[in-house]
């Protein structure tokens, strides 16, 4: 009996014993049985640790309003899976991820004796590649899900690399500095190919990476950089070009350095799609239409409710960086958190812009999730002065928080995909 969408994705997860399994053997395997199909004509992959999703959306937003077809990939997903797999910014429909599901089932040899055992990841990666390569798109935008050397969507040889930012997540995979995870991302770079780096400051072992790779590198305010002004900001390049810009639709500061970094891409894209002029206008008419939810999304209502996906120190940094140029109102955080995130960074990095904490487990959302109890020993070591409350889920914690804000102060929900997913799904019930 044929399998429906949500059959599928429980058989994936339980397919392979190993939730993550690093590594490209298998997965190329089965693309090559499948018949190696390109995604799209052109190829840009984007790493990093934080701004991926964002910058992923801007480069789906800006080669759309060149008249490009476009695919993006990205994960992991708020309310649908669904949302993973878009081309021209319509998510996949079920029908469509199942008979791709079952072109990876047949490819892989599910029937033998062996079997490439693939992730509920690799099956998600095969079936964007898939689907893009039938839509025949013009470009396909790719997210790496975790790293990069290793990760499945590092089978496709990309024509432009953009690595974000490097900060420490993911340290039991990736290892346990700037370095060492700046190596692990610069392998989506190729010899010879532009490699974007997002942020001003990248960690040594990035740099070196990239060299032994032979990539052609631009960094942020070295090779291109953002200047800021009152009525937008200008985007420059080496070379002499120069751009006067509006403003990101998306909020929050850091969203000028991801907008900077897919021009970059865009940029150093070959051939005449991209000269000067039509870059520009690109540029202008995706900065004004980009959307991608849950990145400081303001929900509305009085007290305004904003949701965001950071769950690490570097998006809380961002966080605060945001608060500090908002109006200065009392701030109730909703947030919780995974167990293998460093908490306490990400509390430290917050301090007392937060007025109260409404803490929420999520033990009971995911396997990987942290309890409440855990949440809050760690809360009252970081911030001995903290006050908060503790509840057994999000939809409680954000109820308390609707509860106690006054008309004029903000709620911010933020910690998690599993977070942000629940109060985002609250809003749609």
């Amino acid at each position: 009996m044929p399998r429906t969408l949500a059959e599928w994705l429980s058989y994936q997860e339980r397919v392979n014993p190993r939730s993550i399994e690093l590594g490209l053997d298998r997965v190329r395997e089965v693309w090559q049985r499948m018949g190696a199909p390109a995604p799209a004509k052109r190829v840009i992959t984007v790493g990093g640790t934080n701004g991926k999703g964002s910058t992923v959306a801007l480069l789906e937003a800006m080669l759309g309003a060149a008249g490009q077809r476009v695919g993006a990939f990205t994960s992991p997903h708020l309310l649908a899976y669904n949302e993973r797999v878009r081309t021209d910014g319509t998510n996949a429909d079920d029908a469509a991820l199942v008979a791709s599901f079952e072109r990876i089932e047949a490819a892989r040899g599910a029937d033998s004796d062996d079997a490439v055992p693939l992730t509920y990841f690799e099956f998600g990666t095969l079936a964007a590649i898939d689907l893009f390569a039938r839509a025949g798109v013009d470009a396909a935008v790719l997210e790496v899900g975790l790293g990069g050397r290793l990760d499945a969507v590092n089978i496709i040889d990309a024509d432009v690399a953009v690595i974000t930012t490097v900060d420490l997540d993911h340290m039991d995979w990736l290892g346990p500095d700037r370095d060492s995870i700046g190596r692990e991302k610069a392998g989506i770079a190729r010899a010879g190919r532009p490699a974007i780096v997002g942020e001003a400051a990248p960690p040594v072992g990035l740099l070196d990476a990239l060299a032994e790779r032979g990539a052609r590198v631009e960094r942020a305010g070295l090779d291109f950089g953002v200047e800021r002004h009152a009525d937008g900001w200008r985007w420059r390049h080496r070379d002499g070009t120069a751009m006067e810009l509006p403003d990101p639709a998306l909020s929050a500061p850091v969203q000028y350095a991801n907008a900077a970094a897919a021009i970059a891409a865009l940029h150093a894209l070959d051939g005449d799609l991209f000269m000067p002029s039509t870059l520009f206008a690109a540029a202008c008419a995706g900065l004004h239409e980009v959307h991608v939810q849950a990145r400081l999304q303001s929900l509305g209502g009085d007290p305004e409710l904003i949701v965001d996906v950071g769950h690490n120190p570097q998006a809380a940094r961002a966080l605060a960086e945001w608060l500090d140029v908002q109006p200065p109102v009392r701030t109730h955080a909703v947030y919780g958190a995974l167990a293998d995130k460093d908490v306490a960074g990400v509390i430290g990095a917050l301090g007392a812009r937060i007025g109260h904490w409404h803490l929420a487990g999520l033990d009971r959302a995911t396997p990987r999730g942290l309890g409440v109890g855990a949440l809050a020993a760690i809360l009252r070591q970081v911030q001995p002065q903290a006050t908060f409350d503790a509840h057994a889920d999000v939809a409680a914690a954000l109820a308390a928080a609707r509860a106690a804000a006054q008309p004029g102060e903000r709620i911010l929900a933020f910690g998690s995909f599993f977070v942000a997913g629940a109060v985002l799904a609250e809003r749609d019930d």
